[in-house]
């Protein structure tokens, strides 16, 4: 939160210096945004901006109602969904996926993503590793490593911005952890509480121009003073947090209503009513649209939640009820954000993944739903340079298993961060002990050769 007023000593220009201190919480765990900023800022600004957009369809997507339809399997199999041809030639989608099919020459999907625990948590979807026997620390997400290896790409917009909304299932709103990252390197959670403080509410910039004057002379202070106090905190790095609250960068992309109403027509207002069963806020379709804003921004990893995927049947609707509004929502997001980014020639720098926990039952339950298949599910990618247009893997009969290509989340970890230019056979980043640690278990996984 930005913190302006509040008790405690007051400065000569009225504002208490407790709270002047506090400036930049900003919805980072508490962890200010001049910390942030210090830290990010010793692994040096990047000289590129390739950038990947995550987004996370909290609790497992039904890959048999989706992209790997089964149109000759029992009906307790096949679902009620059928399938429509794609724009290429063999590749068949959702009936309620009209747009990305007209798109596919855009995506690469792949239908035999495994390496699930089967466990309801976006950690799969973020780092990639299993979550017994960590390094110390912990393994840091995905934003974060990106973070600490190529740093800010300028001083007004984090590295790695989260977009996860408040919702039921606390594994599923995890912005994600920096792990032996450190901190520094914590995704900046633009949906926490908090985080809609950035507004110089009250203030005029002339105002907050004479407060940064004052903090340059309470700096010049610092080797004088004999104090412990926090006044030793105040360095260049709160300079920084002023340039993003005065350029208001960072605010601006946040902010949809700046865009033209056709365009965000074109992403879809998505829903207000809850998701799914109630308990994972709404379907943001607004938020691809910012993902795009961010990335134009600085941004280099921007992950969103959407939805509520995790449909085991009645009384809260069966996975086809559930489906029918999500899957035509996703359906339009996904669309006009691959038309945005290149329309605005991004789409070559900018790497879009989209995916669950795990796949769904191949057979459905007495209740209308699928449950949790850690065996097999699937992932739709597009831009940063890889090969689109095409499947990767098969599925038997049922859509129980691979039969062709099984392919891990690490692999498409390795993708993304051989999109970002890191080379997965050299990078590394010392956990608590000081040991370095590679990105992924680079030995036994690499990136797509079918994709790169």
């Amino acid at each position: 939160m930005l913190t302006i007023q509040g008790s405690g000593l007051k400065l000569c220009d009225g504002v208490h210096r407790r709270s002047f201190l506090k400036i930049g919480g900003l919805g980072m765990g508490g962890l200010s945004l001049p910390q942030l900023l210090q830290a990010e800022s010793a692994a040096g600004a990047g000289t590129s901006h390739k950038s990947v957009i995550m987004v996370f369809l909290t609790g497992g997507p039904p890959h048999q109602d989706m992209v790997d339809l089964k149109p000759q399997a029992p009906v307790e199999y096949r679902g009620e969904f059928s399938p429509i041809r794609s724009n290429v030639a063999g590749i068949d989608v959702c009936e309620h996926m009209p747009l990305l099919a007209q798109r596919m020459d855009r995506l690469a999907v792949i239908r035999t993503l495994v390496g699930s625990e089967g466990r309801h948590s976006a950690y799969q979807c973020l780092h990639g590793h299993p979550t017994l026997n960590q390094p110390a620390g912990g393994w840091p997400c995905f934003g974060s490593a990106v973070s600490k290896l190529q740093g800010l790409v300028n001083n007004e917009t984090p590295a790695a911005v989260s977009l996860q909304p408040q919702m039921g299932g606390a594994g599923w709103s995890q912005p994600g952890q920096p792990g032996f990252a450190g901190l520094r390197h914590a995704p900046f959670a633009a949906n926490a509480p908090g985080s809609n403080d950035m507004v110089l509410t009250n203030m005029t910039r002339q105002t907050l121009s004479d407060r940064r004057t004052l903090l340059g002379h309470m700096e010049s202070l610092r080797g004088r003073l004999a104090t412990t106090d926090a006044i030793d905190g105040m360095d260049t790095f709160y300079q920084q947090a002023f340039e993003i609250l005065t350029s208001g960068k960072l605010v601006k992309a946040l902010d949809v209503e700046e865009e033209a109403p056709a365009l965000r027509e074109r992403y879809g207002r998505g829903s207000k009513e809850p998701a799914g069963y109630g308990d994972a806020g709404w379907l943001r379709n607004e938020d691809f649209l910012v993902a795009r804003r961010l990335v134009e921004a600085g941004a280099r990893v921007v992950t969103l939640s959407f939805g509520r995927w995790d449909w085991h049947g009645q009384p809260h609707g069966t996975n086809f009820d559930n489906a029918r509004d999500h899957i035509p929502a996703l359906d339009q997001a996904l669309s006009a954000l691959l038309d945005d980014l290149q329309d605005r020639g991004l789409d070559r720098d900018t790497s879009v993944v989209v995916w669950g926990e795990f796949g769904r039952t191949p057979r459905i339950n007495n209740k209308g739903g699928r449950d949790h298949w850690p065996q097999v599910g699937c992932a739709l990618l597009a831009g940063g340079g890889i090969q689109t247009g095409q499947i990767v893997g098969e599925t038997n009969a049922l859509a129980e298993h691979p039969t062709k290509r099984p392919v891990h989340f690490q692999e498409v970890f390795a993708t993304l961060y051989h999109n970002l230019g890191i080379d997965i056979d050299r990078a590394t980043i010392n956990d608590l002990t000081g040991r370095p640690q590679y990105l992924i278990d680079h030995s036994k996984y690499q990136p797509l050769p079918e994709l790169v």
